[in-house]
């Protein structure tokens, strides 16, 4: 047990002085990934539909997706950090997009835990779904502020999903 105790320890420490303020979102979301995927087998069998290795398959390929999101988020942050360098600007914002993104999948995650549950038979409080739906429209409208209207095509929306190029 102490060999676990420690392999965890250890594991965590590599990753918090990698991630910095970004290790606690991505543990964060990866625990509500492995609670989401739980919750969706049981509410599955109460909402009458079939539990199949390829939808069971495409839901991990969902969930690592997102971790892939979180990363091209620190991608981004990298690059304007690196770009500000080089332009001579000594600024240090560390790890704001993949932060807010992380946040944002940390919301969508709380909530289909919660739908799940509601499911499931369970009596959610009146107010959690309201609380997270809140939380998640005040992280798009932080990073709606932050991106200046230059930088966003005319007729392009932030956030738009067919904005895809």
């Amino acid at each position: 047990m102490d060999k676990i105790k420690l392999a965890f320890i250890s594991v965590f420490t590599v990753l918090s002085a990698w991630l910095g303020v970004l290790a606690v979102p991505v543990l964060v979301l990866v625990l509500l990934n492995i609670t989401d995927y739980a919750t969706g087998l049981v509410a599955a069998k109460y909402r009458n539909q079939k539990i199949s290795s390829y939808r069971g398959f495409r839901g991990i390929a969902k969930k690592i997706s997102m971790w892939l999101l979180v990363g091209v988020g620190a991608l981004i942050d990298w690059t304007l950090a690196f770009s500000a360098e080089q332009a001579g600007i000594n600024f240090h914002f560390g790890y704001v997009v993949a932060c807010l993104v992380a946040v944002w999948l940390i919301c969508n995650e709380i909530i289909s835990i919660l739908e799940n549950i509601s499911d499931i038979g369970v009596t959610l409080p009146p107010f959690m779904m309201k609380l997270v739906a809140s939380l998640k429209t005040k992280v798009e409208t932080s990073a709606d502020a932050a991106i200046p209207a230059s930088v966003v095509p005319k007729g392009v929306s932030v956030g738009d999903p067919a904005a895809k190029q």
